[in-house]
């Protein structure tokens, strides 16, 4: 929201008339505010006071004395607020402007290597100098500021939306409330970081804890989450925290300063300059980051930051490696889940010794069968681990992991709780038994079945109490339909209570069902039944899909077949061939899901969810695409793979992707000869030269959307003959009179960008992260 929408009540708002206060009283408040900022900039980022803690307290009790009298003084960046003196009734959620994405990892120089050689192989000529900075082991967040004030900030949350924790941030005592410098300063700036805690701060937290009797933190990033989510304020303002920020999302320049051009390049050239102007902004960065020059030189950094892991205020748990060069992050992109040019190297793991006292076998969504390690809790890396993964059968066996071992554990990543290995020498004389995997399910007593060339054992009754259980969980997560309000303790208790024994039960929950449960109050019931009603009503096919569970078919797979097929129909109608043809779908991907479709259960499921009116359906474009045939549909897209490159002007990445999906396109990931159309707005980058050379048709943003609107003269939307490259009348891309046929594949001086009169809530950017 920006600063006039309601972050401040109106009786507060500068300028009011019923209490304008004097000129000289006005001025002496800027002063303050002035003053008070630099200070706490000087004390909190750059560790160099100038004045002493009695000069700054009387100072800012000289503010507050203002602004008590004269509350129209009292500003958005005014440092008073820190002192956390507001309190919200619940964290609400907004969505990212764009996505904040997770990072791939390397534990080791090899895997190090690896990624050198994907990213070159998809960028031969990317230049190979890094940014390189400490991974901050704290809570992800993301501040946004209009106009150089802060108005907002997130938390990561799933990527696509965060919550909203601006009361809490607004008392953190480094991140300011109005950009530093004399700018220019962005219209819209999103700066991505870290909230941390340091080592010994964490300490004397605890200890004031310990003395006032309350529950002590696991560790600094514990703290520093909890602290960041407190309702109320003067909690979190009573928390040694510290904002470092690592990136930015989204940035809006004024039309005169960059002459229309958006985005990061339009000021910067390479991450480290991003870095450079977040400290003239004012913003606390990682210590020790650098440039490095090469892969090498990557490697020497990570190297030598290890070994001065412990010397550190903050925990870290690896270094976090980006390419600098901006234009190359941009053409080489993202996959689902993580950006292409950057990668997390993460140090070895913390390790302890303990005793394994018991193996679990529990069974997933899916009947598969994982045995769990069951420890005597053991400190591993400030955290207590009591259970840890064994993944499977032949881990066992190849660890000879036996009950009754004193066995090594380690936090890989400093994350994952996982059993290294045995220690053979602390057994008895008479030894212990081989552990006995069970060849029945542990919960229903049918037999397990292992599939030739996999490791897991799995049970096959999909009426398996536990594999229901587990599937109805995966529903309401957010891996599913995204049930908002509904924990996955509450959907525990309602399907071991027997009130839910399949996902459709939960639209046929009432209020005195629910009321029965201990701490189900009328209120909460209601927003149960609201938010389950929701969900019947704004669930997407893409989400369905994957609340279903169908194995193999996760977030990205879903929403490619919600593309290519109106309805769960149509879907389960497909033939094992026809869903070959869809992006990254092979035989063992269509293979689940004809088995998915063709089991009884699954397609009683199916019709309870119909009946209770949790059936999305995509607009239908034709007969043929009705009838379960990808890419046949009428549209001007239709069986086209089309990807975006660059700043589009009109519309976000998103919105452009999807007014291509609902032309019946499909979206690719990268250049590659299945690539029909590439759409470029500003700084389209190397994906353009790649794409030329390939002969496939480039387009720019507004002929996109004159071809979406049939507008691409003569009769043929998009104005031209066959694709060059495509052989062939009638080719996708490129018979005559086709109306996705083909253009030049030159693309012509885009036009300037209208002038921003207000500040856009979306913008087409790539993000640092």
């Amino acid at each position: 929201m920006s600063i006039s929408d309601g972050i401040f009540p109106a009786d507060t708002a500068q300028g009011d008339a019923r209490d304008a206060a004097p000129a000289h009283v006005a001025a002496r408040a800027e002063s303050l505010r002035e003053q008070l900022n630099y200070h706490s900039h000087r004390y909190y980022v750059l560790d160099d006071a100038e004045i002493s803690d009695a000069e700054y307290d009387a100072l800012f009790r000289e503010l507050q004395d203002i602004e008590a009298e004269w509350p129209s003084l009292r500003t958005p960046d005014s440092p008073t607020h820190r002192v956390g003196d507001a309190v919200v009734a619940a964290l609400e959620t907004q969505a990212h402007t764009l996505r904040m994405y997770s990072l791939d990892n390397a534990f080791s120089g090899e895997e190090w290597d690896a990624f050198i050689q994907r990213l070159l192989r998809a960028e031969p000529d990317a230049p190979t100098a890094f940014w390189c900075d400490p991974k901050m082991d704290g809570l992800a967040l993301e501040v946004i500021y209009e106009n150089g004030v802060f108005t907002t900030a997130l938390t990561r949350g799933d990527g696509e939306k965060g919550e909203i924790v601006t009361t809490a941030m607004r008392t953190v005592r480094n991140l300011p409330l109005r950009l530093h410098g004399e700018g220019p300063h962005p219209i819209r700036l999103e700066v991505r970081g870290e909230v941390v805690i340091t080592r010994a701060e964490f300490d004397a937290l605890n200890a004031a804890r310990r003395g006032a009797g309350e529950k002590l933190f696991a560790n600094p990033r514990n703290a520093a989450a909890g602290s960041v989510r407190q309702l109320d304020a003067s909690v979190t303002a009573g928390r040694p925290l510290r904002f470092l920020a690592y990136g930015v999302g989204q940035v809006i320049w004024p039309d005169d300063v960059t002459g229309g051009a958006q985005g990061l390049e339009a000021r910067w050239v390479t991450h480290g300059q991003v870095m450079a102007a977040l400290a003239d902004y004012g913003f606390g960065t990682p210590p020790d980051a650098r440039r490095c020059e090469n892969p090498a030189d990557v490697m020497a950094y990570y190297e030598e930051l290890g070994r001065r892991r412990s010397e550190l205020p903050f925990d870290i748990d690896g270094v976090v490696a980006k390419l600098d060069d901006l234009s190359a992050q941009e053409a080489l992109g993202y996959t689902a889940r993580a950006p292409r040019w950057a990668i997390a190297l993460k140090f070895p793991a913390h390790q302890a010794t303990t005793r394994l006292e018991h193996i679990a076998i529990q069974v997933g969504r899916t009947g598969v069968l994982t045995p769990v390690a069951e420890l005597a809790p053991v400190a591993v890396g400030g955290v207590t681990v009591s259970r840890a993964t064994l993944h499977n059968e032949d881990e066992i066996r190849a660890k000879d992991l036996r009950v009754g071992d004193m066995v090594v554990v380690q936090r890989a990543g400093d994350v994952i709780p996982e059993v290294v290995r045995p220690l053979p020498e602390h057994r008895p004389a008479d030894g212990l038994p081989e552990f006995e995997f069970p060849r029945a399910c542990p919960v229903c007593h049918t037999p397990v079945r292992r599939e030739e060339g996999e490791a897991a054992w799995r049970c096959v009754n999909v009426g398996c109490p536990a594999v229901v259980r587990q599937s109805i969980i995966h529903f309401v997560s957010k891996a599913g339909l995204d049930i908002q309000g509904v924990g996955r303790r509450w959907v525990e208790l309602l399907v071991d209570r027997g009130k839910v024994t399949s996902p459709a039960d939960l639209f046929s929950l009432d209020k005195q069902a629910l009321l029965a449960f201990e701490r189900m109050g009328p209120k909460l019931a209601e927003n149960f039944i609201a938010a389950f009603d929701a969900a019947r009503t704004g669930a997407t096919l893409a989400r369905l899909i994957c609340a279903l569970g169908i194995r193999h078919v996760g977030e990205q797979t879903a929403r490619t077949l919600a593309t290519h097929f109106a309805h769960l129909d149509a879907l389960g109608a497909a033939e094992g061939e026809a869903l070959q043809q869809l992006p990254d779908i092979g035989p063992e991907v269509a293979g689940s899901i004809r088995a998915f479709f063709a089991n009884e259960g699954n397609r009683a499921l199916l019709e309870r969810l119909r009946g209770v009116g949790l059936w999305p359906v995509r607009p239908v474009r034709s007969d043929a695409d009705a009838a379960g045939t990808p890419g046949e549909g009428n549209g001007p897209l239709a069986g086209m793979g089309v990807l975006f490159t660059g700043s589009l002007v009109s519309l976000t990445r998103s919105e452009a992707e999807r007014r291509a999906v609902a032309a019946g396109a499909h979206i690719l990931g990268g250049v590659s000869k299945k690539l029909d159309l590439l759409v470029v707005g500003d700084k389209p980058g190397s994906k353009l030269d790649k794409a030329t050379k390939l002969g496939i048709r480039v387009l720019r943003e507004q002929e996109f959307l004159d071809l979406l609107e049939g507008r691409g003269g003569d009769g043929n939307p998009a104005g031209g003959a066959g694709t060059p490259g495509n052989e062939g009348e009638g080719d996708k891309a490129g018979g005559a009179g086709n109306d996705a046929a083909s253009a030049s594949a030159s693309v012509a001086p885009a036009s300037s960008a209208p002038a921003v009169s207000s500040v856009p809530r979306k913008k087409d950017q790539h993000s640092l992260l």
